[in-house]
């Protein structure tokens, strides 16, 4: 009997849609994910806020510019597995009551499954359709997703520059998507023969008390915990890699990079101490290590980008952290023809 049971399990699970590669998502041109900041102007502080960053200590983990190859993006099918997700989380900046997709052999950040076993953020990525579903310390048990806020990105919407709402978080704690923002293998790889970029802006992240306390910059909506000085770099932050950067010594997958933050720069998402974010190539076809990739393929990278190789974009004023959140609109996803 239990080799039988064991079977059909085994049947099953055979025909589930199983997580797979596909490219990135990404929002529509118009979007501010996708603008092209090569000759945008700068934020009149913008040296004195990089040198204040470099007088903290730069970038987390010992001013190391390290990339994190941690997270899944995972691809569900119209037929995939949902589970529903429990009330928690901030309120109204997250959602929950709705069903949530998980293809099968997926799994959350640093994880091989969906139980967050090791006490990272845990984050839940899974495209379906037109809609990104996201998740923070998400776990799944008996049935249900649990997590520190869910929600969901209408990925054929251009949003407005407040995002799903001023004062709102989201899975990061500037209010930011997370996935369209990551890098992964096959789109890097994709780019190399016409010596591309990936076409949108980066996330990256710094340590709390490295920046500035208490206020962000669009189009971030929400700020963590920060409690550095004012003078520092607030959340939402753009930063360009300065045009006279030396991309020469570097490899033509970084260099895939360097010219992306060039172009579209790095945006100020979240805290912590490893600066970029890119997809673990569990599931991608093109893998780091064939791409001459690393965690530290920019420090050791000759020269090792510092803040002060940065400048700060300028995308509007300071707005000072409050908490209330005020949502741009609670049925704004998936309305067809609705105009913000």
């Amino acid at each position: 009997m239990h080799r039988f049971r064991s079977m059909v399990l085994f049947l099953l699970a055979m025909t589930m849609p199983f997580a797979s590669a596909a490219p990135l998502p990404r929002f529509p041109p118009g979007s501010v994910w996708r603008q092209d900041v090569s000759h945008a102007p700068l934020a009149a502080d913008s040296a004195s806020m990089l040198a204040t960053l470099q007088a903290l200590g730069g970038w987390g983990a010992g001013d190391r510019f390290q990339i994190d190859f941690s997270m899944h993006v995972l691809h569900a099918t119209a037929g995939a597995p949902q589970v529903p997700v429990a009330a928690g989380g901030y309120s109204p900046d997250c959602d929950s009551g709705f069903a949530f997709p998980l293809p099968h052999g997926g799994a959350v950040e640093g994880e091989t499954g969906y139980q967050c076993a090791g006490g990272g953020d845990c984050h839940l990525l899974v495209v379906q359709g037109d809609t990104l579903y996201e998740a923070y310390q998400a776990n799944v048990a008996g049935g249900v997703l649990q997590s520190g806020c869910a929600l969901r990105w209408d990925l054929r919407r251009t949003y407005p520059r407040h995002g799903r709402g001023e004062q709102c978080t989201s899975t990061d704690a500037a209010g930011f998507p997370v996935a369209p923002l990551l890098f992964n293998a096959d789109d890097v790889a994709a780019a190399i023969p016409a010596d591309g970029d990936l076409g949108h802006a980066i996330r990256f992240v710094l340590p709390n008390a490295r920046m500035a306390a208490r206020t962000y910059v669009h189009p971030a909506t929400h700020a963590g915990a920060p409690s550095g000085p004012v003078g520092s770099v607030p959340y939402g932050s753009r930063l360009r890699l300065k045009a006279g950067f030396d991309l020469s010594r570097y490899g033509p997958a970084a260099k895939v990079l360097l010219r992306t933050m060039q172009r579209y720069g790095i945006v100020l998402s979240d805290g912590g101490n490893i600066a970029l974010t890119g997809e673990s190539d569990r599931y991608t076809t093109a893998k780091w290590a064939a791409l001459g990739m690393s965690p530290r393929t920019f420090v050791d990278g000759n020269p090792a980008p510092k803040v002060t190789d940065f400048e700060v974009v300028e995308t509007g004023p300071r707005h000072p952290l409050t908490y209330d959140c005020v949502r741009t609109a609670e049925d704004f996803l998936f309305i067809d023809g609705y105009d913000y």
